[in-house]
């Protein structure tokens, strides 16, 4: 069944900006760290960025001050906000917990940055 749910992804132009959702289904994701990874053509899948349950935020490096993590514990669902968007960005995004128990790895949702 599915657990992982990924939407707004999309076609952006360089410099423009993109709001993800990721919502739980079946699981969820109160308590845990969860984080947003992403996979590029013919590239392995890498972390992005981390929520903690408290609100705690980390983020890679290359999206370090663009990129914005949030969570809405309620709604048992968790944004990446991408602002300043580029066209390295360009890959499907996933969300899933960060440290182990994965749950089954949603479809992602693609995004793409034109130059």
């Amino acid at each position: 069944q599915v657990q992982l749910v990924e939407s707004g992804g999309g076609l952006v132009q360089a410099g423009g900006s993109l709001r993800l959702s990721c919502a739980a289904s079946e699981v969820t994701f109160r308590g845990y760290v969860i984080g947003w990874y992403r996979q590029a053509p013919g590239k392995q899948r890498e972390w992005v960025a981390s929520i903690s349950a408290g609100g705690v935020t980390d983020y890679a490096d290359s999206v370090k001050g663009r990129f914005t993590i949030s969570r809405d514990n309620a709604k048992d669902t968790v944004y990446l906000q991408m602002n300043s968007l580029k066209p390295e960005d360009t890959a499907v995004y996933y969300c899933n917990r960060k440290y182990g128990g994965y749950y089954r790895w949603g479809q992602g949702t693609q995004v793409t940055v034109s130059s």
